[in-house]
């Protein structure tokens, strides 16, 4: 019988190899991500799994679909994973190696209400973690993860006999037939597929192909684990300056850029002028709200404000939610509210019939920006991001901050900036006209910009976005005369990822 984990750091090797580890704090708000070794070993990930196959099995659930993602030691987790799958009495389909929006696909393809997928995404190399959902489309939320925290830790998990594993062939084959009849392009288009080596580049270039792309320009789509140029992920400046270089040498139409996992998409226009994943949203919102009139769409609090006052989309009628950062959380208010599709800034892409199946998948994500595109023959992706009104947004930026602190921090600076608004206080000269504090503080102010101060859900960090309607240098300010001093405050508060 498997002891229960230790959330401590094991102390040689030989209580490594024998003694499960599994930190607490990997247990995320939507999933689950460790730093492999330091944070968590086999026997834990074993643990995980037996903790996961009990808590399906509280919900009437046996069947469940398994992947990973391209990471020298992916397979091995997802093994022991599986064996603790097996252990609580399982029936888990292995669909090998995929992305996040293979295994949900599979989850339709394989009439499976359970996905456990091995991926950290876009973290950096020696990470891994989970993504879990046991009613598809939808992904755990801080219920489901609060519930399966207290059985792996616990040591709470009842071992059933029964279990059986099945390879499934053939999934990532249907998966990209299935995204490719999203979108058959009749106008000639040169694309340029990003996947910074990471497991996107197995699916992306055949995918659009298949979607009628007249050229597909591959950059960087070998699978390489070690991640030679910079880590798969189209938010960071470093892959999206690539995208950009890329469109400008090969005369592109545009660059789309996918993580590491493949459940975001990155955009850089024919100009070689990235385009935020919100204002991207906010394009496709633009024009899918003419097909579909009073439609809704969700966006996350990180998002720009434009779709509360965007005149298209009032003219079409359709009505825009601001939620809680977070795929699974997206995903969900997508799904509770039947949206026609939801938006968040980080390039989660959520479609409901008849565009999607309800879960963030890039690949369906370029689908539906391609059809834009064939739907405006006689514009280049630059001009429709023109049409849209001005607005200034940053880059996602993210100080480091342990995920043991991060949430009080986060807690004060709430306290401080409700304290500001209530005093009547104001941020660079403006009045605060609104406060949301529905995830982290969203400070609105009287002209229509923003700051926003949350604390990440899947690494050690806090969030900063900031918006201005006036100017570029508005915005700079924004962060370096407000924010940045009012978190250096804080000795928690370490070094950016990247700064404006």
């Amino acid at each position: 019988m498997l002891p229960a984990p230790r959330a401590d750091l094991v102390a040689n090797t030989a209580d490594f190899e024998n003694i499960p580890l599994v930190k607490a704090t990997g247990f995320r708000e939507y999933d689950a991500r460790w730093l492999f070794g330091p944070e968590i070993n086999l026997l834990g990930i074993e643990a995980l799994g037996l903790g996961l196959g009990t808590y399906i099995q509280e919900l009437g659930q046996t069947r469940i679909v398994v992947g990973h993602d391209f990471r020298s030691y992916s397979q091995s987790i997802k093994q022991a994973l599986t064996l603790g799958l097996l252990g609580a009495g399982c029936e888990v389909l292995d669909i090998g190696l995929a992305l996040s929006p293979v295994a949900y696909f599979a989850q339709f393809d394989l009439d499976a209400p359970c996905v456990a997928m091995v991926t950290a995404s876009h973290n950096e190399n020696g990470w891994t973690g989970v993504k879990m959902g046991a009613n598809k489309p939808l992904t755990f939320g801080p219920e489901e993860m609060g519930r399966l925290k207290e059985i792996v830790l616990g040591g709470q998990w009842k071992t059933r006999p029964g279990g059986t594993l099945t390879h499934v062939d053939g999934v990532a084959e249907r998966y990209i037939a299935d995204v490719a009849a999203r979108v058959s392009l009749k106008r000639p288009l040169k694309v340029i597929a990003a996947c910074g080596n990471g497991t996107a580049g197995a699916f992306a270039p055949e995918a659009l192909r298949r979607m009628g792309v007249a050229e597909v320009v591959e950059m960087d789509c070998k699978l390489d684990y070690t991640f030679p140029r910079y880590n798969p992920n189209p938010e960071d400046h470093e892959m999206l300056h690539e995208m950009a270089k890329a469109v400008r040498e090969h005369g592109a139409d545009l660059a789309l850029g996918f993580d590491g996992d493949g459940d975001r998409c990155g955009v850089v226009d024919d100009e070689g002028e990235e385009i935020f994943a919100d204002k991207i949203g906010l394009m496709l919102a633009r024009d899918l709200s003419d097909l579909h009139k009073d439609a809704t769409f969700i966006v996350d609090v990180k998002s720009t404000g434009l779709y509360a006052t965007d005149p298209v989309l009032k003219a079409n009628g359709a009505t825009t939610v601001y939620w809680k950062t977070g795929h699974s959380y997206i995903k969900r208010k997508t799904a509770e509210l039947g949206a026609l599709a939801g938006f968040e800034k980080s390039g989660h892409f959520f479609f409901n019939a008849p565009l999607g199946r309800g879960y963030d998948c890039g690949l369906t994500a370029a689908a539906a920006i391609l059809a834009m595109l064939d739907r405006n023959p006689g514009k280049k992706l630059s001009e429709l991001k023109k049409a849209l009104p001005v607005a200034h947004t940053s880059l996602t930026m993210s100080p480091h901050c342990a995920d043991e602190v991060k949430y009080k921090v986060v807690e004060d600076v709430v306290a401080e900036y409700t304290a500001l608004a209530a005093a009547g206080g104001t941020i660079l000269g403006r009045k605060i006209s609104e406060v949301i504090t529905v995830n982290g503080v969203r400070v609105a102010l009287e002209d229509g910009s923003w700051v926003l101060v949350r604390a990440s859900s899947n690494k050690p960090e806090i969030v900063v976005v900031v918006e201005s309607s006036r100017s570029e240098d508005d915005m700079r300010a924004l962060f370096r005369e407000e924010v940045k001093p009012r978190l250096a405050k804080r000795p928690q508060v370490g070094a950016y990822n990247q700064e404006i």
